[in-house]
């Protein structure tokens, strides 16, 4: 494909499309890569498939190919999806939780998230999701960027105590964070001491530049 080709000397635009939530969206090939973009940061595939990559590898693929339940807040292109199927060889139950409608449309058109036969899609804020679920997850994905800031739900003691509750013993939680300044490092050690002895929590710093990775396991 010839953009595939010229996008290693310069990224080539395939599609744009605005949205009520992200705002601007955009498909670009990259790199040889086709990655989907909001206005100032990578939604999936790129770098951010890199980052959460490594947080699943840190977990361990052979562990997360036994798992049952997996849950992924923040879908975006579904660049984590992707990896868990095709990568990992992942069968069971993925719930992937997105309120842009449009990037779904997108993730569906040209990434094809909707070929995947154990994946399910569900519209909703995952503020909202996970006050309502009675499901639990053997591993917590979390993944939620609005643009390039991240809501401040995710750190409140409410979200993080629903969360650990839907996590099956001996389940992991990864966790995305982007730091870029003192106050975000301040508010992920703070976050970072929330987790008593029940949990194993690793943290990863300067994942491609700006990301701060955790990973949570359930011990009690």
């Amino acid at each position: 494909m010839v953009r595939k080709l010229f996008s290693y000397f310069i990224p080539i635009n395939v599609h744009k499309k605005n949205s009520a939530v992200s705002q601007s969206l955009e498909v670009t090939w990259n790199n040889g890569e086709l990655v989907l973009d909001s206005k100032s940061t990578n939604y999936s595939y790129g770098s951010l498939q890199r980052i959460l990559r490594k947080g699943l590898k840190y977990i361990g693929f052979e562990r997360i190919r036994n798992f049952e339940n997996v849950l992924v807040l923040g879908v975006a292109g579904g660049s984590v999806i992707k990896t868990l199927v095709d990568e990992i060889k992942f069968k069971g139950k993925i719930t992937g939780v997105e309120i842009d409608e449009t990037v779904i449309v997108l993730a569906n058109e040209y990434f094809q998230l909707n070929a995947i036969p154990n994946l399910e899609i569900v519209l909703d804020d995952a503020f909202e999701y996970v006050l309502k679920t009675k499901a639990t997850y053997d591993l917590i994905i979390i993944d939620i960027f609005e643009d390039a800031k991240m809501p401040n739900f995710l750190f409140q003691d409410f979200f993080i105590n629903r969360i650990n509750s839907l996590l099956n013993l001996n389940g992991f939680i990864l966790f995305n964070t982007m730091v870029i300044d003192k106050k975000q490092e301040e508010r992920n050690r703070i976050y970072q001491s929330k987790f008593n002895g029940n949990y194993s929590l690793r943290m990863y710093p300067k994942v491609e530049t700006h990301n701060e990775l955790f990973t949570i396991k359930k011990l009690s």
